[in-house]
């Protein structure tokens, strides 16, 4: 199975559903494919300018790394090193904070959301929210 357009864009609008039932603060959110390329980017109003290099860094870190970004920010407090070296391999692009998310399809990865503009929880919450709703399986680390 691969994320097509009309996968990427539903999971994207599933995010926003789920802000907006939880009352969440304006996110932006970034299916990438399981190449690491952008597929959809959704920024709701009042998002601030950094906010899909953010989202596109986190779902790109768990993409890269086959690891959701919850595993990334522990690594990061574990091993700093080690995830310095990495984000520099990925030119400063890996983002090692809750709210990336693997999309999963019987054990392969076929994607990631990347989310930010709330806590990181409840970016992570959001992207878990719909990737489960849509039959698919979340590995947020």
């Amino acid at each position: 199975m691969t994320l097509t357009l009309e996968l990427a864009q539903d999971l994207a609008g599933q995010c926003l559903s789920r802000a907006h039932e939880l009352k969440l603060k304006p996110l932006t959110v970034a299916v990438l494919d399981a190449s690491g390329q952008l597929k959809v980017l959704l920024r709701q109003d009042g998002t601030s300018l950094l906010r899909p290099d953010i989202a596109q860094g986190k779902a790109r870190g768990a993409i890269g790394m086959g690891l959701g970004s919850r595993a990334l920010f522990q690594r990061a407090q574990e091993q700093p090193y080690f995830i310095q070296a990495m984000n520099s391999i990925a030119g400063g692009s890996l983002v090692p904070v809750p709210g990336g998310v693997l999309i999963k399809k019987e054990d392969v990865i076929i994607g990631a959301i990347g989310i930010t503009g709330d806590s990181s929880d409840n970016d992570e919450a959001c992207a878990i929210h719909a990737i489960e709703k849509l039959g698919l399986v979340a590995d947020p680390g």
